[in-house]
């Protein structure tokens, strides 16, 4: 052996050692990705139910690890694979551990992961509604049969669909639209959150309410680390140094153009870009180029990403608007539309100049490997559909699979895991939502409504010579500094301040949240109040005026209250005396 093979040898040994650490690197960061879903998630729905999205991620993973050790891997990966569709498992996880940990332990690790991906995608479209048992047989069934089965015919080599060419690099079908689909399905047999849709007596919705998430902060860390573990999710099993560069490349151009064209498009359609709807279009944008992340170019990427932040949107308000079904954290859009668009985007804009070296229609004419994509994707989801389908259906006959709407409105972290709040120590939102109690069953009791709720007179003081009145004003925010200002300058020296929320007639301007019209009944304002009695109220009343005055609807309002008496409880005096601040 001269020089140069010995060179080339240790090369490929080095290269191929790098690669299989970078490989369970890339596994680690998937795992990661629970994380990020959990916090999209969280963020995308209200504070009550918290708790229980995050243990639904927990329980995604650990539920599916477990199923996946002791039947998923060999279904999968099996070497005894019948007939191109499924594989005999051997156990030799147990029966061989030397062995399997040569031969499958990388794999066995990283589709792991990839099945608890796939699992978690339907947390978000089923959140605040669904039963905790429900929800872990649905993730035990996900992980044990459909994730499986449908993946190896895509990623084990005697795979049916393997062999015929298709070709999905990281999961934008096997793992993205299997998850998206069963999203749909889920969503539709578990029913809308109540208060979402109000309907007339007919029984036609009439309205459709936007339920904002507690949290876009959350949500917004969840989309980044989403984004950082994706490098793993498509990188992972690059082969080469300049594959790994590319994949990288394309797997940022996409998402960031998806989100861009979001900006765009919500900007124009509702008057403002959409927070949330931008978050959806980053992972996208990373859904649509999962599956050619290697066989795509930049112009490739740039394409998908269009399609993506204009797919994104069309889907969830579509779903929402006009179908009716209510996925609170976008995944039916982010993952089945675009899992699907990322799919066939391979069969049409795969370049011979990419590291994958695939063919294209749009770059070679040849429709060969469309025709692949759509045979693929159409059989991934006929199978998932069927039996997601058959697995719900059970669910909900059995076990059931909706929470009470005692427990819904009461939210889900009290009701279903005994938890309180999942932020003790923060205030809950007041919600309005109108959950509608036309068929609430009257409860009658034996005790008068007089004894049931007493009301007693208390006595008055007896009225002072000297007047005291209290002067309540509601204010905006951004005015309470010059309010405070001017009301030292008038000589008043103490008042009591508090955040509120209310609304007036008007209801505040129209704002949108994914496309749904916010109903902004509630608006953070803040209210001043002051006792006076040497200071005049008129003069109280026309320094408020004057300095709160904008000329726009939400000015603020004044009321005015008699006082009967005050007292100061450090010294017990009473009356004029207590309102002097000297000692």
């Amino acid at each position: 052996m001269d020089a140069t093979s010995i060179m080339e040898f240790v090369k490929e040994s080095v290269t191929s050692e790098v690669f299989g650490v970078w490989f369970l690197i890339g596994a680690a960061l998937v795992f990661f990705m629970q994380a990020g879903f959990a916090m999209v998630e969280t963020g995308f729905t209200r504070a009550k139910n918290a708790g229980n999205i995050i243990m639904k991620n927990l329980m995604d993973f650990c539920i599916g690890t477990v199923v996946f050790v002791l039947l998923g891997f060999g279904l999968m990966m099996a070497e005894d694979y019948i007939f191109g569709v499924i594989g005999i498992p051997n156990l030799d996880i147990f029966a061989d551990f030397g062995g399997f940990i040569e031969k499958n332990a990388s794999s066995f690790v990283f589709n792991l992961v990839f099945c608890a991906t796939a699992a978690t995608i339907v947390s978000g479209a089923m959140a605040e509604r669904t039963k905790f048992l429900a929800y872990c047989i649905y993730s035990g069934v996900i992980s044990i049969f459909v994730y499986p089965i449908e993946a190896g015919w895509i990623w084990n080599s005697q795979g049916w669909l393997a062999q015929l060419g298709f070709h999905d690099f990281a999961g934008s079908a096997a793992i993205h639209s299997v998850g998206g689909i069963t999203a749909l399905i889920g969503a539709i047999m578990v029913g809308p959150r109540l208060g979402k849709y109000i309907k007339d007596k007919s029984g036609k919705i009439k309205k459709v309410n936007a339920i904002p998430g507690h949290s876009i902060t959350l949500g917004a860390l969840g989309c980044f680390v989403l984004w950082f573990g994706w490098y793993g999710f498509n990188g992972a099993a690059a082969w080469s140094g300049t594959s790994l560069a590319s994949i990288f490349l394309t797997t940022t151009i996409a998402p960031a153009v998806a989100t861009c064209t979001t900006m765009i498009f919500t900007w124009i359609k509702n008057g403002k870009p959409d927070v949330s709807m931008c978050l959806n279009a980053s992972l996208a944008g990373l859904v649509g180029i999962t599956a050619g992340c290697d066989a795509l170019d930049a112009l490739g990427a740039i394409i998908v990403g269009i399609v993506c932040g204009i797919l994104v949107v069309v889907a969830v308000e579509v779903l929402d608007l006009k179908f009716h079904i209510d996925d609170p954290v976008g995944a039916v859009g982010v993952h089945l539309a675009n899992g699907v668009w990322g799919t066939i985007a391979v069969g049409l804009l795969a370049s011979p100049a990419a590291p994958a070296g695939l063919h294209g229609l749009l770059y070679t004419g040849s429709a060969k490997l469309l025709g692949v994509q759509l045979i693929g994707i159409v059989s991934v989801l006929a199978w998932t559909a069927v039996l997601m389908t058959v697995t719900f259906f059970i669910i909900k006959k059995t076990v059931g699979l909706r929470v009470s709407a005692e427990e819904e409105i009461k939210g889900l972290d009290s009701t279903e895991h005994g938890l309180p709040s999942a932020y003790a120590d923060f205030i809950p939102a007041v919600e309005t939502l109108d959950y509608g109690y036309e068929s609430a069953v009257a409860v009658k009791g034996d005790i008068p409504v007089a004894e049931a709720v007493p009301v007693k007179k208390m006595p008055a003081f007896e009225e002072d010579a000297q007047k005291f009145t209290k002067v309540e004003i509601i204010c905006k925010e951004s005015r309470f500094e010059a309010l405070k200002a001017a009301m030292m300058d008038i000589g008043i020296t103490g008042m009591t301040v508090s955040h509120v929320l209310g609304c007036g007639v008007q209801k505040g301007k129209p704002e949108y949240y994914r496309g749904v019209q916010v109903e902004a009944n509630l608006l953070p304002k803040i209210q001043v109040d002051v006792v006076v009695s040497k200071v005049p109220v008129r003069s109280v009343i026309e320094t408020a005026k004057k300095v709160l005055y904008t000329g726009h609807i939400g000015d603020g309002k004044i009321f005015v209250y008699d006082v009967e008496n005050i007292v100061k409880v450090r010294t017990g005096e009473e009356g004029y005396d207590a309102l002097q601040d000297v000692e």
